[in-house]
C-alpha cells in the first residue's frame, strides 16, 4: 500500500505538534506526517510528493509561487477568520473539535482531502450498543448531558455512564474523537455538527 504523505510547514512548534496529533486521528495508519520548521527544510525533503501542504501564512506568502503551483494541495494555516483569495485556509486558533469540524468541511467542499477520516479500525472497529450510538450522535451534535437525558428520557447518571463506556470503547480522549467516529461511520453528517459558539 502506498504511503500517503502530508507536510506541515510552520515555525511554531506548538501548532505543528497540535496539527500533527489531529491528523493522526483523522488519517489512515499508513499515512506519514512530515513536520518542517522552515521552507528550506521542506525543500531538503528527498520527495516533495505530498497529498497536502499545511503551511503557515507567513511561509506561504514568502514562497507564494511554490504553493501556487499546488493550489489544490496547499492549505494555509491562519490565526482567526482570515481568508485568502483562491486558497483554502484553516484557522488554527480554535478548539480541537472546531478544527476537526473545519477539516471535515474542507473535505466535503471537494478540497481533495479524501484521505481524511479513512482511519481503519482493526476487526471492524469498536462495537457500540444502539443506545451508545444515540448518545454519541447527540454528543457530536453538541448536546450536553442534561439535554441528552431529556431527549432520550433517561437519567443524567445513565448518560454519564454511556458516555464513559463510549470513551473507553473508542479509546477516545475528547469529544472530538467521538465526532470523528460518528462522522466516519455515517451516524452524523458534517451539516449535523453544531457550529461553535461565537
Amino acid at each position: 500500500m502506498p504511503v500517503l504523505r502530508f507536510a506541515i510547514i510552520d515555525d511554531n512548534i506548538l501548532t505543528c505538534l497540535g496539527l500533527q496529533q489531529i491528523l493522526g486521528k483523522l488519517l489512515p495508519p499508513f499515512a506519514e506526517v512530515v513536520v518542517c520548521e522552515s521552507f528550506s527544510e521542506l525543500e531538503n525533503q528527498e520527495n516533495l510528493d505530498f497529498q497536502h501542504f499545511f503551511v503557515s501564512s507567513r511561509i506561504y506568502f514568502e514562497h507564494v509561487q511554490f504553493f501556487r503551483d499546488y493550489p489544490h494541495k496547499s492549505i494555509v494555516l491562519v490565526a482567526g477568520d482570515m481568508s485568502i483569495n483562491d486558497v483554502f485556509t484553516l484557522n488554527v486558533c480554535q478548539s480541537e473539535t472546531t478544527l476537526i469540524r473545519d477539516m471535515m468541511t474542507l473535505q466535503s467542499k471537494g478540497q481533495g482531502m479524501r484521505y481524511l477520516m479513512e482511519k481503519s479500525m482493526e476487526h471492524g472497529g469498536p462495537v457500540l450498543s444502539a443506545r451508545e450510538i444515540e448518545v454519541a450522535v447527540l454528543l457530536s451534535k453538541g448536546y450536553i448531558n442534561k439535554e441528552i437525558a431529556d431527549r432520550l428520557q433517561i437519567s443524567v447518571t445513565t448518560v454519564i455512564s454511556h458516555r464513559k463506556n463510549i470513551m473507553e470503547k473508542l479509546g477516545a480522549r475528547s469529544i472530538a474523537d467521538i465526532i470523528i467516529y460518528s462522522v466516519v461511520n455515517g451516524f452524523v453528517s458534517i451539516g449535523d455538527l453544531k457550529p461553535p459558539l461565537a
